[in-house]
């Protein structure tokens, strides 16, 4: 006997690990109102989600239906899924980030949200990159039916051979991956275009320097377009091949190491409530 709405407070791989494990029992997907009790909460901000005692007595004013829905498609990658995963330097901060906090002891307070993961970015990530042996090299083939891209006016349209079994790109890679959600959190929109076509996978390879990364840091963040060597592809599945292995993340966890990575587009998709309309509706 499944709820029909499931609260769920957390940062987005809590809410993944969520979905999985619902999966792997077998249970519906019920529709999800997730509350902002991560870092990143990617998720959380894309539907509008309050501070979560004002979400409680909004879903409280609104009774006993079901509160405004927004639909979402899933990543699905070894089997799991999650509303986005890659690899490249959002992999390698998070974990970055990860080992800044356990090593910091009372100052653990300091080093924890935006403040945390840009420190992290700034005296671990990007210095490893200036100083070592710079981006991996990828190979991304589309596994799935033509591919579409973005041009220069943000356009959907298909790509020149794009189809089945073609590659799509090769060269460097600062960050590669797909998603089904604008966000990777903290208000970074990585996939601007993640809604665009339906029933698709936004996939994105950024091939620039690490410096260039950083001089370019806000209007990535704000996800402009067109910027140089951004990538942009409409997929159902694909496959991106590594000339080293390199650290992968799933909903904003790192799952480790790999060479090769497949991402498709899962059957299932969830329902997360729109706090935006929510909140239109109801007075508290």
């Amino acid at each position: 006997n499944p709820p029909s709405l499931l609260i769920a407070g957390g940062g987005d791989g809590t809410i993944t690990g969520l979905l999985n494990e619902l999966r792997t029992a077998g249970v519906a997907l019920p529709a999800i109102g997730v509350l902002p009790l991560g870092t990143g909460n990617a998720w959380a901000r894309v539907t509008g989600a309050p501070r979560p005692a004002v979400a409680l007595k909004q879903l409280a004013a609104y009774g006993e239906r079901l509160p405004p829905l927004r639909p979402f498609a899933l990543v699905r990658v070894e089997g799991k899924v999650a509303p986005f995963a890659g690899t490249g330097w959002d992999a390698e901060m998070i974990q970055d980030f990860k080992n800044q906090l356990a090593i910091a002891g009372p100052l653990r307070g300091t080093q924890a949200g935006l403040r945390g993961y840009l420190g992290a970015m700034f005296t671990r990530t990007v210095p490893r990159h200036v100083f070592g042996e710079g981006n991996p090299q990828v190979s991304v083939y589309n596994l799935g039916d033509t591919a579409l891209t973005v041009d220069s006016r943000g356009a959907v349209q298909p790509v020149a051979h794009g189809e089945k079994g073609a590659l799509l790109y090769r060269g460097p890679a600062g960050v590669a991956g797909a998603a089904t959600t604008p966000e990777w959190g903290f208000g970074f929109k990585a996939f601007p275009f993640a809604q665009a076509v339906p029933h698709r996978l936004s996939v994105r390879v950024y091939g620039a320097s690490v410096l260039e990364a950083t001089r370019n840091m806000f209007r990535l963040w704000r996800g402009e377009h067109p910027i140089p060597h951004m990538h942009d592809w409409f997929v159902q599945r694909l496959r991106m091949d590594f000339d080293r292995e390199v650290p992968f993340q799933m909903g904003g966890d790192v799952i480790g190491m790999r060479k090769s990575l497949e991402f498709d587009l899962a059957e299932e998709s969830v329902n997360l409530v729109d706090w935006r309309r929510l909140s239109r509706m109801v007075s508290v």
